[in-house]
């Protein structure tokens, strides 16, 4: 540094670039928290319902026809206060098919049924292993925390290979 030269002046970076640094790493963290928050709440809707069985009721139900979108078939009940009832409807995914039994837990008040047990489990959170990958790509371009991208990217896959595995 020149002695004439101000202390100011010898700071190698202008402020404006902390500034915008500090500013994208304030909005890519908001924007990764997001995606992550976002993935937990879609999650959660069939999560709660398949995780805390407290009081629910719990059955099976055999498949017995699929439409586009959803299955329906006969309920018998597992649990003790629980009903048995003509037609229950289950969401129609890659690994319900026709004529197969499955454990499910009944959703409050209404008909429609939700796989239990371990593959239901991961089933529900198939959002959130979603929304893992995508925070991964903004932590890693947006923030530049590759170490940090690398552990949401292998906990997205994880999740969704133990989901396809087990459904």
């Amino acid at each position: 540094m020149i002695p004439a030269m101000p202390a100011s002046a010898a700071s190698s970076r202008p402020a404006s670039v902390t500034v915008l640094r500090f500013g994208r790493f304030a909005t890519m963290g908001a924007v990764a928290v997001l995606i992550l928050i976002a993935g937990v709440w879609a999650s959660w809707g069939t999560a709660q319902h398949v995780m805390l069985t407290k009081g629910r009721e719990s059955g099976a139900v055999e498949v017995t026809r699929c439409g586009a979108d959803m299955c329906t078939g006969r309920y018998t009940p597992l649990s003790q206060g629980s009903q048995p009832r003509a037609r229950v409807e289950l969401e129609k995914s890659v690994a319900v098919e026709k004529g197969r039994t499955y454990t499910v837990v009944m959703k409050p008040g209404s008909d429609d049924a939700v796989r239990s047990g371990p593959a239901g489990v991961l089933y529900a959170w198939i959002p959130l292993g979603g929304a893992l990958l995508l925070a991964s790509v903004v932590v890693a371009g947006g923030l530049r925390r590759t170490r940090v991208a690398w552990v949401l990217a292998l906990s997205g896959v994880g999740l969704l290979t133990a989901a396809f595995v087990a459904v």
